[in-house]
């Protein structure tokens, strides 16, 4: 026979007591047994196994109880103090029976069904300190604890305990937020006062008067609250999960990355269930830091399940607790705490989901099953650079933060070069910076290629993946490849049918493609899946609105992006093109004038070339004629060429070719913007600078207009336009000529 070795891991253990144990035996020996069995049958036995605990060993009056999660074990000691300080309700003071209750998250030794070691010994301490009626529990308990249940901690100091060699750090739990007043020191009127606040307190939150996060029991059905609370957002007929950002309990500095991103991930493999309806990261970051109950996160997202969790990390270990919570009653499904190596991480993900799955019922495709077990990297420092990237590319999005998170996919796929996620991030990273036009980055050229190459290869390496298909999409689009990029739209929806992010991209799509009743189905879809969305996202959502003809949802949806992003061009742009359209003509000059502050070279011509991605032409002239409508001019700064100014014919490349200008920018000011030197050479190239910037690029003539494109600029687009004799000085410019073009006009003289 094989001896049975004991195993030693980290656990939540309860500790429990009933309060003047002999003296309620001396009273009544058969009342007190008989309630007693009661208690431990009806109340502790149930909700013990209702947040996954056992029930290790019993002591007559007392207990000793192990759970996976301090948020479990601590959910379970209010809910069990509640029901019985209900249940004491009406009996006699000295016939009532109350339980101390002592917490503690340490190492345990498990020998067959029995448990030993420091962490039993501290909770048995623990329980000793706490008031009859309460409970006490250690610090790194309260670490866990405190940001992730509407309870508050009262801090006891550092207390001295038997036989535990350092002091503890104790702290008294008061359920609800509550805080009690303090305790004397010795008076035994004090100490009674104290039992009755806190059995109050404890009744309080166990009939839901201030909270609906406990379960209901039966000794407060009889009692009905009435509360004022909001409309809750409508919730899908099928399961629909909220994953709230794990907590960070690391130590070590900057680790804050790590936690968001393992819940991401979870949010990212759980959306791509068909089966289930899950909100969109970003309505759920705004939760971080802050504590905040299931039920309000529920009704806040329209959803029945919220899943939460904290994460440890210390060099090579992780320690995750994570918790399923039916926010209907409040009741926990499914709670777990993983003590693991790092490089367990992925087997871990794996385990979450496959109870969360089976804690909700829901059937996998095969298609599912074979993407959820797909593991991502074998490579952990390439995962740690992904996460990394992941933090900056979805909760910053701005120049700096997307340029940091395309150094950290490529460096996740140096490390593993078959890393596919790394290589879709890339794309999305990339795309933005071509998008945005954020060349301190990136050129707008050397960005595009890079997007379109990053995500082939991720594609190449993994044919579901759903990022990758709507960053082609966007470039499709750019392409004015309208079917390619509303199929790739539509992959990317398919495979991860949760994402309010692909969602989107198949709104804009299709509005720009003239689809617009599926338009505003795709874009009402993803605001469903994100309704706390960015200020980005809904101004997506309001060019959808207005390029669909919806003015009053656009100008409702963009004047809530304007209070927030004040200094956005676009948003005026929208508007004012809405405000046209609806008659408002004075609030559409407003939203001009504003938007002449931040973009001065606004004009008809620039958002002209801009949109030029609209597919049917008329649409392109739908929004031009709004623009003109809301008192935009033809070209930039209200510049006009007299058609006998005209340079034309031969005249036209004898300025231009082997030629150099030296002159200054347009900008609406006396004596002009920044001065400038353009040199071209026989062939057409061309080189300009400034006192702060350098581009290289080629000539064309159309008929009688010069076109330039500079590598990088504005999306690598041709810019065409009309040179001028200045003989009227325009602008205050002395200068020789006038180059009328859509983006950056000039005047100029040659050089002799």
């Amino acid at each position: 026979m094989v001896e049975e070795r004991a195993q030693r891991r980290l656990a939540a253990i309860l500790a429990a007591d009933v309060v003047g144990y002999s003296r309620l035996i001396g009273i009544d020996e058969e009342g007190t047994l008989r309630t007693l069995k009661r208690l431990q049958d009806e109340i502790i036995g149930p909700k013990v196994a209702e947040h996954q605990g056992r029930i290790f060993k019993r002591m007559g009056d007392g207990m000793l109880a192990e759970f996976p999660s301090a948020v479990g074990v601590v959910r379970c000691a209010v809910e069990v103090q509640a029901a019985i300080a209900l249940r004491n309700a009406g009996t006699p003071e000295d016939r009532q029976i109350l339980y101390r209750m002592g917490i503690n998250l340490g190492d345990i030794v498990v020998e067959g069904d029995d448990i030993f070691g420091d962490g039993v010994n501290l909770a048995a301490r623990l329980e000793g300190l706490a008031d009859p009626g309460g409970i006490c529990v250690h610090r790194t308990v309260r670490n866990e604890v405190r940001d992730r249940l509407p309870v508050a901690f009262e801090d006891m100091g550092e207390v001295a305990v038997k036989n535990i060699t350092r002091p503890v750090r104790a702290f008294r739990v008061l359920p609800d937020g509550a805080r009690a007043p303090p305790v004397p020191s010795r008076a035994p009127a004090g100490r009674k006062t104290r039992i009755v606040a806190v059995a109050a307190a404890l009744a309080v939150a166990a009939a839901g008067a201030t909270g609906l996060w406990l379960r209901s029991w039966e000794g407060a059905r009889k009692q009905t609250v009435t509360v004022s609370v909001p409309a809750c957002a409508p919730v899908p007929e099928r399961p629909s999960v909220a994953v709230l950002p794990f907590a960070n309990l690391s130590e070590e500095q900057g680790q804050a990355y790590f936690a968001d991103g393992l819940g991401d991930d979870l949010i990212t493999q759980l959306s791509q269930i068909s089966g289930l309806f899950v909100i969109d990261r970003n309505s759920t970051s705004g939760y971080r830091d802050k504590t905040i109950r299931p039920q309000k996160v529920a009704c806040d997202l329209g959803v029945r399940y919220v899943l939460e969790g904290s994460v440890q990390r210390s060099g090579n270990r992780l320690r995750i607790n994570v918790e399923l919570i039916d926010a209907g009653d409040g009741h926990n499904l499914w709670s777990d705490r993983y003590d693991r190596e790092i490089s367990d991480v992925f087997a871990l993900q794996d385990d979450v989901i496959g109870r969360i799955v089976s804690a909700l019922e829901v059937k996998l495709t095969t298609a599912e099953q074979q993407q959820l077990a797909r593991i991502p990297t074998q490579n952990l420092e390439a995962y740690d650079y992904y996460l990394r990237a992941e933090t900056e590319n979805y909760y910053k999005a701005d120049n700096l933060s997307v340029g940091r998170a395309l150094g950290f996919y490529r460096k996740a796929a140096e490390l593993d070069p078959n890393f596919a996620e790394a290589y879709a991030g890339y794309a999305r990273a990339a795309v933005e910076i071509w998008r945005l036009d954020y060349d301190q980055s990136l050129s707008a050229a050397v960005a595009r290629k890079g997007a379109y190459d990053a995500a082939g290869r991720a594609l190449a390496l993994d044919p579901s993946n759903a990022r990758a298909y709507a960053v082609l999409a966007i470039l499709q689009l750019g392409d004015r490849r309208h079917a390619e990029a509303i199929e790739s739209a539509r992959k990317a929806v398919d495979l991860n049918p949760n994402d309010a992010e692909a969602a989107a991209n198949l709104a804009i799509i299709l509005a720009y493609s003239g689809q617009s009743k599926e338009a505003v189905e795709a874009i009402e879809r993803a605001q469903r899946l994100n309704p706390n969305p960015p200020p980005g996202f809904q101004l997506l959502a309001g060019k959808v609105f207005y390029i669909t003809r919806q003015y009053d949802r656009a100008i409702e949806t963009l004047e809530a992006v304007r209070k927030v992003w004040p200094s956005v061009e676009t948003v005026h742009e929208f508007l004012a093109a809405c405000y046209a359209r609806t008659g408002k003509l004075e609030l559409a000059h407003q939203e001009i004038a504003a938007l002449g502050k931040i973009f001065p070279d606004n004009s008809i011509a620039y958002y002209g070339l801009l949109y030029d991605y609209y597919e049917r032409e008329e649409d392109l002239a739908y929004h031009l004629e709004s623009l003109r409508l809301a008192g935009m001019t033809q070209w930039p700064l209200g510049l006009e060429g007299r058609p006998d100014d005209q340079v034309t014919g031969p005249a036209l490349k004898a300025i231009v070719l082997g030629r150099t200008w030296t002159g200054r920018l347009c900008n609406g000011r006396p004596g002009g913007g920044a001065a400038f030197v353009q040199q071209f050479d026989a062939e057409g190239r061309v080189a300009y600078r400034t006192n702060n910037s350098f581009a290289t690029g080629s000539t064309r003539f159309d008929g009688d207009s010069v076109c330039l494109r500079f590598d990088g600029h504005f999306r690598d687009k041709w810019l065409c336009g009309s040179i001028y004799h200045n003989a009227s000085k325009a602008g205050g410019s002395s200068d020789d000529y006038l180059y009328l073009t859509p983006s950056l006009p000039r005047f100029f003289t040659l050089n002799p």
